[in-house]
């Protein structure tokens, strides 16, 4: 990348102001199993305190990219509720907002039926709007990323479209659509998730993958978005269709997600089985985590109920509540519990003789006395009955929760008879 653009700001901001950027969230998730049954994966909790919606939400904050409109649809109660009580903050009077654009099929009978028709049911807003660049998202991935750089590179090389991409595995390439560029950067050939994947240039393990974020200028959008509209064979996808059917049409570029520091591959992760989204947050408790949520030059900004501090009680050799390698989020209590290598979010409460490792409790949650659980993802409001063992035998595990191929056992209110239906 030019680096004289780089280091221009006001010329970075001028771009920024001038964008309305898209957060595609109205995806079911199901790979999340349970999890998904009563919200959509973007307004899942993640790291202790946030939901994954707030990291592209708050990239574009920190962006200074401040027109933003999210696009919801599978059961987006939690989300809508989450991002009227969060995200609020914004001025309209200087033309800031964040803006929920659920599918109201007014254009046809249908719901969203791709990524790329649910920005096409919305073209008469984004007109609206006026913006010279739109910029699509995907609304359920966990990174930090500087959309005014990608929006530089996108200006430099006079792209009629650019796709963010990042550098994966050639066996985990499989589920994203690959790319692959020439020295120039230019897109030369794209297949969505295939089952043999190329390798990217210049190596022979690892594969060009798409981040599903895209910057177009309107009018090249959409007139994009129209012509597949008619197509009756079209899936109306951007990695389906969209992009593939531009290759050699038009001016296709890949953008590299890297650490502007250090040039080297930036954090990202696609949370969407449970095996990686308890992965992506076991990683925060690390002594030097990839992802730093305590950068205060990058926040994430989220809504959060007032909770007291969290809290640790009793200290007798048979009885002491404790939690090292762990994080702990407000309004816990921790009464004469042990708690390592774990994730308690919001509100939670343990209660004595109880042991937990290597877990994620999700807000709300009540864990009774004498309990042992290893190796879980616990969702949020489950009641876990005094003597409970969870994760320990996998073998009665998966007679009554979920236990995945990685070994996490997984464990919703339903499971345990107790019929929340909880939409938050």
């Amino acid at each position: 990348m030019n680096t004289e653009i780089r280091q221009r700001p006001r010329f970075v901001s001028r771009l920024t102001r001038d964008t309305l950027a898209l957060i595609l969230a109205g995806g079911g998730g199901t790979r999340l199993l349970d999890l998904t049954r009563w919200r959509a994966k973007p307004s899942m909790p993640f790291g202790g305190k946030f939901r994954i919606i707030d990291f592209p939400l708050s990239n574009c904050i920190n962006s200074d990219l401040r027109r933003i409109g999210v696009l919801s649809q599978y059961k987006a109660y939690s989300l809508i509720r989450h991002i009227q009580q969060g995200w609020g903050f914004l001025r309209a009077e200087l033309n800031e907002f964040v803006e929920l654009l659920p599918a109201m099929q007014h254009l046809h009978t249908g719901w969203y039926a791709g990524t790329a028709d649910a920005i096409y049911q919305n073209l008469a807003i984004i007109r609206r709007h006026n913006p010279r660049y739109v910029l699509v998202l995907a609304g359920d991935h966990i990174y930090k990323m500087d959309y005014g750089n990608l929006l530089a590179f996108h200006a430099e090389v006079g792209a009629d479209m650019t796709v963010a991409s990042i550098e994966v595995p050639l066996e985990d390439a499989k589920g994203f659509g690959v790319l692959r560029v020439d020295d120039k950067s230019q897109v030369i050939e794209f297949q969505e998730k295939p089952s043999e994947p190329q390798p990217s240039l210049g190596s022979s393990t690892h594969a060009l993958a798409s981040m599903g974020i895209y910057v177009f200028e309107t009018e090249f959008l959409c007139n994009l978005l129209a012509d597949d509209a008619d197509k009756s064979d079209s899936n109306h996808d951007f990695g389906r269709d969209i992009i593939p059917a531009s290759i050699g049409r038009y001016n296709v570029a890949a953008y590299p997600f890297q650490d502007p520091a250090t040039g080297e591959q930036a954090y990202w992760r696609d949370v969407g089985t449970v095996d990686s989204y308890w992965s992506a947050n076991m990683e925060l408790l690390g002594v030097t985590p990839e992802l730093n949520l305590y950068d205060q030059t990058w926040p994430i900004w989220t809504y959060q109920t007032q909770q007291p501090p969290g809290k640790f009680v009793f200290d007798f050799e048979d009885k002491r509540g404790m939690a090292l390698d762990s994080m702990i989020s407000g309004g816990c209590i921790v009464s004469g519990a042990t708690v390592r290598r774990s994730l308690l979010f919001s509100n939670v409460h343990v209660e004595n003789h109880t042991t937990i490792e290597d877990s994620l409790i999700l807000p709300d949650v009540r864990i009774g006395a004498a309990c042992t659980i290893r190796k879980a993802v616990i969702d949020r409001g489950s009641v876990i009955p005094d003597g409970t063992v969870i994760g320990v035998n996998p073998e009665e595990d998966v007679h009554r929760y979920r236990v995945t191929d990685g070994g996490v056992t997984l464990v919703v209110p339903e499971m345990l008879g107790q019929q929340l239906h909880h939409l938050r």
